[in-house]
């Protein structure tokens, strides 16, 4: 029986959850840093003529994404706005003393980079953005 190398297969450069895990535990609980750019998770599939890319992005405003490719490298960019209490307005929310316990949504500015195969066709990406998911369509070229 002979072995053979495989190849990586694409978007391998994906970090693993346990970094976000990781990240989590060093910041504590109830620990904050405004500055911090966090990163959105990523779901990634493949059909037989497409990659698709999932990216949640919930409350985020459609308008305030910025999607990039170049150089084989898929690069999102945006803000999503600390959340509010629906009951109240935003003011009266932000306006009380309020004493954080727990924080797990991320906020403020975000920034994700995914490698793209080779086989992507750069110019027919489609992005739709719905229910707090952006779902990005990478076409294969044709073999």
């Amino acid at each position: 029986m002979s072995l053979t190398a495989n190849s990586d297969p694409p978007f391998s450069n994906i970090s693993k959850p346990m970094n976000k895990f990781y990240e989590h535990l060093n910041r504590g609980y109830s620990s904050f840093y405004p500055n911090d750019t966090w990163t959105p998770n990523v779901n990634l599939y493949e059909t037989e003529t497409a990659y698709l890319v999932c990216v949640d992005l919930a409350g985020v405003d459609k308008t305030k994404i910025e999607l990039v490719v170049e150089q084989q490298r898929l690069r999102l960019r945006g803000s999503r706005p600390v959340p509010s209490n629906a009951d109240s307005s935003e003011a009266d929310f932000r306006g009380r003393k309020v004493k954080l316990h727990l924080m797990e949504i991320d906020h403020g500015s975000f920034s994700r980079e995914v490698e793209l195969p080779e086989d992507v066709r750069q110019d027919s990406i489609i992005a739709n953005y719905r229910d707090g998911m952006l779902w990005i369509e990478l076409p294969k070229k044709p073999r």
